[in-house]
């Protein structure tokens, strides 16, 4: 026995040799134990660290692609349903990101923009004209691309409006 006090509690009968023995497994298991415990432990807190940093990006990576699905969408539907308005005889002013903008429109087109038949959109730093139903869709999508959408009013009855009397007339050109 290489510890003097073990040696000495021995031969006093304070302990039994199994004892001694058992002391001895358990200071060299903990001391084994303790070391693979404490880089176990570092490396399994490493892997939760990265494990969260890998989720994070991937949650970005994620995000990022569903913003360009919804912007190749857009600009797919925008393509597809946008109306020729070269040549337009009028002008339609609106207000978008508080700037007047004005783009040219036929006056058929003026009018159906007016009534709600069709919408203008922003996209690419253009305007175009879409059928309402189309900017509906890219509303669903990005409500910052519909530019001018006005709603249709099913308030047309004539007896509750207080200004039936003064007609406003349609050509009004500002």
């Amino acid at each position: 026995m290489a510890n003097p006090l073990q040696d000495q509690l021995l031969k006093a009968g304070l302990v039994k040799p199994h004892q001694i023995k058992k002391a001895t497994k358990e200071k060299r298991q903990a001391q084994r134990g303790n070391a693979p415990d404490a880089v176990a432990e570092q490396a399994r807190q490493a892997q939760q660290h990265k494990a969260e940093s890998d989720r994070n990006r991937n949650r970005e990576q994620m995000a990022e692609r569903e913003r360009k699905a919804q912007t190749a969408q857009i600009r797919q539907l925008i393509e597809t349903q946008r109306l020729a308005r070269s040549g337009g005889d009028s002008t339609f002013q609106f207000v978008d990101a508080g700037k007047i903008k004005k783009i040219a429109l036929h006056k058929a087109q003026r009018a159906q923009v007016i009534n709600g038949v069709l919408a203008v959109v922003r996209f690419d730093q253009t305007y175009e004209l879409v059928p309402a139903a189309t900017a509906e869709k890219i509303a669903q999508r990005d409500p910052g691309c519909v530019v001018v959408r006005n709603v249709p009013s099913s308030q047309e009855n004539p007896e509750t409006d207080p200004y039936a009397d003064y007609p406003v007339p349609d050509d009004l050109m500002w």
